[in-house]
């Protein structure tokens, strides 16, 4: 069975009800799916087994948490290329973290991305956990397509 993992750093627990609708999502079509706290991982030995990498941020004062800086720096070791992924975040007023992670998973990480980042508010705001869901069903069948 393929394996998928949803990674986030949160501030104030939104990023996590976010990274749980998406891992939900991925679940519907198929995958086995950890919801992992950056704060409890390593970089390179989280990611080792899996088949798809979610990463997601809040945004805070227009930057992703430090403990995702850090982790997305010791992950560049962890042999992503062509694996599926994504990227998310919860934010206040800019929301810039998701596609910061995002453009490091494509540029960098050679991942094979779904289309965008998804950036929401909440996870309570109304469509946001349809939107999740499905962001995560995108990103299993992009995993399933590639197996």
């Amino acid at each position: 069975m393929a394996k998928g993992a949803v990674i986030y750093a949160t501030r104030t627990n939104q990023t996590q009800k976010i990274a749980q609708l998406i891992a939900e999502g991925m679940r519907f079509e198929g995958l086995d799916v950890d919801v992992l706290n950056v704060n409890q991982t390593e970089g390179e030995e989280a990611l080792s087994g899996y088949d798809a990498v979610v990463l997601g941020s809040a945004t805070y004062h227009g930057e992703m948490l430090q403990s995702m800086k850090t982790f997305l720096f010791s992950a560049e070791k962890a042999k992503l290329e062509g694996k599926a992924g994504g990227a998310f975040g919860a934010f206040g007023w800019s929301g810039e973290a998701p596609g910061r992670i995002f453009d490091t998973m494509t540029n960098v990480f050679k991942m094979n991305m779904v289309g965008e980042p998804l950036r929401l508010k909440s996870a309570a705001l109304g469509g946001a956990t349809t939107m999740a869901q499905d962001y995560g069903r995108e990103i299993a069948k992009k995993t399933l397509g590639a197996k």
